[in-house]
């Protein structure tokens, strides 16, 4: 034993570089092992929900599942088959594994969609987006149907918007992959709003978050250039930034209509088709009776107009702060002031990095349901719609309320109902 110490002692560099490296594989094997009680408690859990006897008549439930094995730097085909698939299968669904990296993707879409009770999106914003591109170029009765599938979302991605109104926060990936999709089997649903964004020529593109334009915008994109920074690069990002001319304008001409009051929800079960002699003699007494008056002329919409200068402006849906019990339907859109100095814009920059939709105080807040965007001629840059970036062009935004139906964990659910009656 006194020769152990001794060794240790005469070469203390060697014992405290092996001391560190024997303290960092066990956090790490420890870490390992933890991802796999998680697994196995998530597997265990699915399992009772396939343990469930159905009606020997009754099919099983069947799900298309959507992933894009490039998001997450190419990790999300490995962390999907890892994590969520094993649930999927243990809860008796019949499964079908769609990957979104080839093409011809919307006619597998039309092949998929008539036979399926389900969609699971896996992957990111961008995947979710992709899915709305395809889905646009088909049929208005494939889109309607579209519309009705509850879709779970899987968040695999670098950047997963949604997960933050749909699952409770959660440090660890495997922990919210595995909570992600076992609130899919639980079946608690809400509905979300979807921003449709048209350009002059280009097919449109659907958001469930919103569209960012301006200088935050800008500074963000590049935060990952200034990686060999650590923990500093979003402030060197957004202080480099700050070297073009100051302060940094955006100039637009924006129009938009107000509010629209929500209308009430839809039965879920259609009602039962009346007998035939019901249905022949409603059909008589629409003949014989008196002819209808002409309806009146519907009043022209009041479309308020607004010139803006600012730093940044964002369009953003309802989806972040979800109130399902709100009696209008509208989007959000922040023009943040100009005026901004180069320090508040380092730190501001940071808070923009975690909740990229906050409006700042000073800001201006307009609730719209539509709205037009007119930039001047010769404006170069870029929209981050849902994380993505666009070229900007002038474009229509309007609001397709309630739009889509999405699986989300009962907690969540229960913390919106419990917020809208306080």
């Amino acid at each position: 034993m006194a020769k152990v110490l001794a060794a240790l002692r005469n070469h203390w560099k060697k014992s405290t570089f092996g001391a560190c490296l024997l303290g960092w594989g066990g956090h790490w094997l420890y870490g390992k092992h933890c991802d796999n009680l998680l697994r196995r408690a998530a597997c265990q859990e699915a399992q009772a929900f396939g343990n469930q006897l159905i009606p020997a008549t009754e099919p099983l439930k069947k799900a298309t599942v959507f992933l894009n094995p490039a998001a997450c730097k190419g990790k999300a085909g490995n962390l999907f088959e890892k994590n969520a698939a094993p649930i999927l299968h243990l809860s008796g669904l019949d499964v079908t594994v769609v990957k979104t990296d080839y093409e011809g993707q919307a006619k597998k879409l039309l092949e998929l969609m008539e036979n399926t009770d389900l969609i699971i999106i896996a992957g990111g914003d961008g995947t979710v987006q992709e899915l709305h591109a395809n889905v646009n170029l088909l049929s208005s009765c494939v889109q309607a149907a579209f519309s009705k599938i509850p879709i779970g979302f899987i968040p695999l991605g670098k950047t997963c918007t949604l997960s933050h109104t749909l699952y409770p926060e959660s440090t660890n990936q495997v922990q919210h992959i595995t909570n992600a999709t076992l609130a899919i089997l639980k079946g608690e649903t809400v509905p979300l709003d979807v921003l449709q964004i048209k350009g002059e020529k280009e097919q449109p593109v659907f958001a469930v978050s919103g569209l960012r334009w301006g200088s935050y915008r800008d500074a963000g994109v590049k935060v990952s250039k200034y990686w060999y920074l650590g923990p500093l690069k979003t402030k060197a990002a957004h202080f480099f930034s700050t070297f073009k001319e100051w302060p940094q304008k955006h100039q637009a001409a924006l129009m938009y209509l107000g509010p629209t009051e929500r209308p009430p929800e839809e039965p879920e079960e259609k009602p039962s088709r009346p007998p035939l002699y019901v249905r022949l003699y409603r059909r008589l007494r629409s003949y014989w009776s008196s002819p209808k008056e002409f309806p009146q002329e519907v009043a022209p919409e009041d479309w308020e107009e607004l010139k803006l200068s600012t730093i940044e402006l964002s369009i953003a849906t309802r989806n972040r702060q979800l109130d399902l019990t709100r009696t209008e339907d509208f989007m959000d859109i922040c023009i943040e002031a100009e005026s901004v100095s180069k320090g508040e814009f380092v730190h501001r920059g940071s808070q923009k990095m975690r909740d990229p939709h906050t409006c700042p105080e000073g800001s201006q807040c307009i609730q719209a349901s539509r709205c037009i965007l007119q930039l001047p001629e010769g404006t170069e840059g870029s929209f981050g719609i849902d994380n993505e970036e666009y070229e900007a062009m002038p474009v229509e935004v309007k609001l397709l309320p309630r739009k889509l139906r999405f699986f989300c964990d009962p907690r969540m659910r229960e913390q919106m109902l419990q917020a809208a009656v306080q």
